[in-house]
């Protein structure tokens, strides 16, 4: 008996699509008994083409400004790296002329100071161990 549900089911999931679709290809009875209906349903298609178009061009516009916002703050992160970069080339230049001075009159060019040697790292030691001299 289950069986037989079960394709009955399966049956009809089948037929249903080609009944549907068959109903639709088949023209009314008489189409000049309901005149309204044609103009109901244009009608009711195009709020709903009017309300989705709308519902997109708000999507959009709302992409468009996230767009926006993130690209302005993207240029500006830009600007602010070129202008840094912008100061130290300036520096680097600077410097470069001024031992260039140096160096015409004779002098001897200022040096950075070198950086200072870190000191050699100790192992580690374990647990009840002296560290070795």
């Amino acid at each position: 008996m289950n069986r037989r549900l079960l394709a009955a089911a399966a049956l009809s999931l089948v037929l249903s699509p080609l009944v549907a679709l068959r109903a639709a290809d088949d023209p009314p009875a008489d189409p000049k008994s309901d005149p309204t209906l044609a103009h109901d349903q244009a009608k009711a298609v195009a709020e709903t083409v009017k309300h989705d178009a709308k519902a997109v061009a708000e999507a959009a516009k709302k992409g468009a400004k996230q767009a926006a916002e993130t690209a302005k703050k993207v240029a500006h992160e830009v600007a602010a790296a070129s202008k840094q970069g912008a100061h130290e080339v300036a520096a680097t230049a600077k410097e470069g002329a001024e031992r260039a001075k140096a160096a015409v009159k004779g002098d001897r060019a200022p040096t950075a100071p070198a950086a200072p040697a870190k000191p050699a790292e100790k192992p580690s030691t374990g647990p009840g161990k002296t560290p070795a001299p």
